[in-house]
């Protein structure tokens, strides 16, 4: 069974880089690049864009609450209204620098409180849902399984696709540990390649209590952010490939 891999990336601010993206680039399926809202920057985003291109990789819009100071990954109580304009507007920005270097977006991943908030947030997780509709129907939407954010997507007619982490701890309800918990964070390449090759040829994950939980992804992460990032994304491309997983978009 083929799995996507995918990265966040197009982080960078001008000259202030952000991860290795030419490096994660050669590694994964798809690249859900920074929409200027919790990072990056118009001509970052155009060269990721031509980057991925040139790849062969997959453009998806990474949308985020307005929080560049917080890196995305604080909750912000965003009226729904606001939210969706907001959403519209970030897509809308990247299909531009997408068409500019020659591609398209080909979905939407939320980011970092937002992604985590719409798991369980109904006004939010409808507004996110009602923006993709109203920019393409035919946009698929990066969801955490089982969640509001999915059943959202399914009632505005999109198509949810379920994501799964490599290189992030579950709690036992499916969710993921919180980033200021200890561990939280996974930077071991040996383990997140082993959890890679588990998520994708059993569609299952070790929660932090030991437990086993099901987690039917068709696209699996590994943060371009995270200290290490290129050396996770290498173990992570290699252990599929040598267990026979092909690696390849999901649209």
């Amino acid at each position: 069974m083929p799995i996507d891999l995918n990265a966040d990336v197009g982080e960078s601010l001008g000259p202030r880089a952000t991860g290795d993206d030419a490096a994660i680039l050669r590694l994964v399926s798809s690249a859900s690049v920074a929409c200027g809202f919790h990072a990056g920057d118009a001509s970052t985003a155009r060269r990721t864009c031509l980057s991925a291109a040139t790849s062969g990789v997959d453009v998806g819009a990474h949308v985020s609450y307005r929080d560049r100071a917080g890196f995305g990954r604080r909750f912000i109580d965003v009226d729904p209204g606001e939210l969706v304009d907001e959403v519209i507007y970030q897509i809308g920005a990247l299909q531009a620098m997408a068409a500019a270097a020659g591609t398209l977006v080909r979905y939407v991943k939320p980011h970092g409180a937002l992604y985590n908030a719409i798991a369980h947030h109904r006004a939010q997780a409808r507004a996110v849902a009602a923006a993709v509709r109203t920019v393409d129907p035919d946009l698929p939407i990066l969801v955490l399984p089982g969640t509001v954010i999915e059943e959202e997507a399914r009632e505005a007619g999109l198509r949810p696709v379920p994501e799964a982490f490599a290189d992030r701890a579950y709690q036992p309800d499916g969710t993921l540990v919180p980033r200021s918990r200890p561990g939280a964070v996974i930077t071991d390449p040996a383990r997140v390649a082993a959890r890679v090759v588990r998520l994708a040829t059993t569609g299952t994950v070790e929660a932090v209590d030991g437990t086993t939980i099901h987690v039917p992804a068709q696209s699996v992460c590994v943060h371009g952010d995270t200290p290490g990032a290129v050396a996770v994304a290498t173990a992570a491309r290699a252990a599929l490939d040598a267990a026979g997983v092909p690696v390849t978009g999901f649209r």
